[in-house]
């Protein structure tokens, strides 16, 4: 088995509460986000102010990186009292309300096509949005991303899929540091380190902060 991808690159991870983190740190230059925002069950709030925390929470990552720059959102739907919430739909309700517009949606698939979830979403939406920054006619990632690849935790982000949302920060949108101020165990953070970028996290839990910290990714992962 290749040996983990060793990293030398900056690792910055900060273990707080990332809403007043990204109210107090302006805008990071040369930076692009990718994250996975918190689910309803994660921050047990009502539903109605869970909405309003997730729409602030998006305009704020807009907010953290430059202009022409992008923020790259994965998230999955979830179901409550019979209904589905579509959180890419509320991931560009709230960026077109601070200012950016949609680069491009994908899907990742977290079941393999065609697989019956019986109320779960087999899928996660990729999407990324700028305010100034414009999609270039081809895009080096596939519109369904079918090999998620390892979850270093069960509610983490494949490592191939937040591959490919860093090498599109790195690639085109020219970042060279990736912020993910929801970062978890530090997958994402540790896939840009192992593709060359300077990454900083932010995470609540002292535990995961602490191995977001440590993770590495084999090369034959990404």
């Amino acid at each position: 088995m290749p040996a983990p991808v060793e990293f030398t690159l900056c690792r910055e991870v900060h273990c707080a509460d990332a809403m007043p983190w990204l109210r107090a740190c302006g805008v990071l230059p040369g930076a692009c986000a990718v994250t996975s925002l918190p689910d309803l069950s994660e921050l047990n709030l009502p539903l109605p102010a869970w909405r309003a925390w997730f729409l602030e929470a998006v305009r704020l990552v807009v907010d953290a990186v430059p202009a022409e720059s992008a923020a790259l959102f994965f998230q999955s739907d979830i179901k409550r009292d019979g209904a589905w919430i579509d959180k890419g739909a509320l991931v560009v309700r709230a960026a077109e309300d601070a200012g950016a517009r949609v680069l491009f949606h994908k899907i990742v698939c977290r079941r393999p096509p065609g697989t019956l979830t019986y109320g779960r979403p087999g899928f996660t939406h990729l999407i990324a949005v700028s305010r100034a920054m414009k999609c270039p006619d081809v895009l080096p990632l596939p519109d369904i991303i079918t090999d998620a690849g390892r979850q270093p935790w069960v509610r983490a982000m494949g490592i191939r899929a937040a591959a490919h949302a860093v090498r599109f920060a790195r690639d085109v949108a020219g970042a060279k540091t990736i912020l993910d101020p929801f970062c978890g165990v530090g997958t994402v953070l540790a896939v840009a380190n192992a593709l060359g970028l300077d990454a900083v996290g932010v995470e609540k839990s002292r535990k995961r902060a602490e191995q977001s910290r440590q993770l590495m990714v084999r090369a034959d992962e990404l």
